[in-house]
């Protein structure tokens, strides 16, 4: 299964050329802009103000439980900040806004498929994934399971999703930083290597956290206040804004109704963005973060407020951007794509909302806006080296390894090992895949986490029958159909391959390779009739009370 697994994995790596399945990336060429000193300087601040935090985080991150969860002690609110600073990214904030840009009510749907996932969160997982787990969602997935085939699945699926985003993370800082600052990709790709290592190898998840929190903050801060000034421009009035924009859009009324897409296609994205939210391990990794479950449940309804809030301003942004900035002079250029001249916004359309922070703010706030969505891009794979982390150094080697025997210094040193190797890689990758569009490989993160993580998870926590058998079978075949379905469908075997027409129809295969898992998962749990299959059932009664009462649970440290 290993094997396969493998092969799978690096047929999608082999083939990433491909053209863009999910809008949340910043793909396509880029030009290289003059040197912007401004956005310089206040990242610079930005970085600055995080490694001091390193610094403070590094003197009371101690033992394991807070390097991996803060010792636990993070208020609700403080996780709520840090989960929607690890969700929204650069490609979010760009990405949507330069959909909204070009096809309007299209951005809209878009974004609330990235939002519904926070209520399936909310009331199926948050508070029992608190109660059951300590570190990681292994945890969770084999409390009564076997540890070491259940952990080793749950690990592979974390790094396989770890590995994608990263990719995306990195080749999107790269591309942001030429765009942004006019300096080189591969200073982008090295720096934020580097000080994602610092923060996570030093400072654990409590810097982290504090990496998150502040990216949060400025992000929601900078993106209201354009919003602000945006409806300040029409006296407060979307309807004023949405008629203005109609009228200067080549697509006129036309951006104000949904666009003609195939409608098991947008089910199947709108299934992964939904369940993939609920398996994406380094949002799991936060809700063991705070004390109790009390608090994971308030994480999970603070953070939904503030990405509802996010996803609300980045369509009044794109809104803004066609209304202020589309047809401005010294805003658009001219450039010849497949042999045809194409107009478009200087340093392509994902500069939609920079040069709206330009014309609303002038040249500080577009600096100010620039290196937020840089500094964006540091919270978010700071959240996912420290996850991948995890799943080396406390599912595979102290759980599987050593069978629950590792002493916590050594598995601390395995952790910071892994977060240097991790680094590494993420640089090396992000270098490899400069001239590559990736932007279908968030899609198919999110595919991954709905096909392989979240059924298993689901099952562990709600039904008696589930077995160690059916959980990593399942889980496995849930993992290798959603990258062969992706390898075979228009995304990769058309438009790269060159292929005339596609072994599976569909560009996003989470609606078919997540009922696949849900399937076999169920099946080869059926069939087990062995005497550790009736032991794992009989345990299920203990976890459900454990899970509804958190009797049991681990507490947070004292510092």
């Amino acid at each position: 299964m290993n094997k396969w697994l493998k092969h799978a994995a690096f047929a999608a790596l082999a083939t990433l050329p491909a053209v863009a399945m999910a809008a949340g990336a910043i793909d396509g060429d880029v030009k290289k802009q003059a040197t912007n000193w401004t956005a310089i300087i206040m990242f610079l601040v930005f970085v600055g103000a995080t490694l001091f935090i390193t610094y403070w985080a590094a003197r009371r991150t101690q033992s394991a439980s807070d390097f991996y969860t803060g010792g636990g002690g993070i208020t609700g609110f403080q996780n709520g900040l840090a989960i929607a600073g690890d969700y929204m990214s650069a490609a979010s904030f760009l990405g949507i806004s330069a959909m909204v840009f070009e096809k309007g009510y299209d951005g809209l749907i878009y974004s609330m498929g990235f939002l519904v996932g926070w209520p399936i969160i909310l009331f199926l997982v948050a508070e029992r994934l608190r109660n059951l787990g300590k570190f990681t969602f292994a945890d969770v997935a084999s409390y009564r399971l076997q540890q070491g085939p259940v952990r080793t699945f749950a690990a592979t699926g974390t790094l396989v999703v770890v590995a994608l985003y990263l990719i995306a993370q990195m080749v999107g800082a790269g591309k942001l930083i030429q765009l942004l600052f006019g300096l080189d990709y591969s200073v982008a790709v090295v720096l934020v290597g580097v000080l994602m290592v610092m923060y996570v190898m030093f400072g654990g998840m409590l810097a982290t956290t504090w990496v998150q929190i502040i990216k949060a903050v400025i992000l929601l801060s900078g993106a209201s206040f354009m919003a602000f000034m945006v409806l300040a421009s029409v006296g407060f009035s979307p309807e004023v804004m949405f008629q203005k924009a109609t009228e200067i859009h080549a697509k006129g009324i036309a951006i104000m109704s949904p666009g003609k897409a195939d409608p098991i296609d947008s089910i199947s994205l709108g299934i992964a963005l939904m369940f993939g939210t609920a398996g994406l391990p380094h949002i799991l990794m936060r809700f063991f973060t705070v004390s109790n479950a009390k608090e994971a449940r308030k994480s999970v309804f603070f953070a939904t407020g503030f990405i509802g809030y996010f996803y609300i301003l980045t369509f009044v942004i794109g809104f803004g951007a066609i209304m202020l900035v589309l047809n401005q002079p010294g805003l658009m250029e001219t450039i010849t794509k497949n042999g045809k001249e194409v107009t478009q916004l200087v340093g392509g359309n994902n500069m939609a909302a920079i040069h709206l922070a330009h014309v609303v703010g002038g040249n500080v706030f577009y600096g100010f806006i620039s290196a937020v969505a840089f500094a964006t891009i540091l919270a978010v794979v700071a959240g996912l080296a420290l996850s991948g982390a995890s799943a080396v150094s406390h599912d595979l080697y102290a759980s599987v390894i050593k069978k629950g025997k590792a002493d916590e210094k050594s598995e601390m040193r395995v952790s910071k090992i892994t977060t240097l190797c991790l680094g590494v890689l993420a640089i090396v990758l992000g270098l490899v895949f400069e001239k590559q569009n990736i932007a279908f490989m968030v899609g198919l993160a999110f595919s991954i986490a709905a096909s392989a993580n979240f059924p298993v998870l689901f099952l562990s926590m709600f039904w008696k029958g589930l077995t160690t058998r059916g959980a990593v079978i399942g889980g496995f075949i849930g993992l290798i159909s959603a990258v062969g379905l992706i390898v075979v469908g228009p995304t990769v075997w058309v438009d790269v391959m060159k292929h005339e027409a596609a072994i599976f129809p569909y560009k996003n295969p989470a609606l078919f390779s997540m009922t696949l898992a849900f399937f076999f998962t169920w099946l080869f749990s059926v069939l087990d009739t062995s005497k550790a299959a009736a032991e794992e059932k009989e345990k299920f009664d203990a976890q459900f009370v454990r899970s509804m009462t958190g009797i049991g649970a681990s507490g947070a440290s004292k510092h």
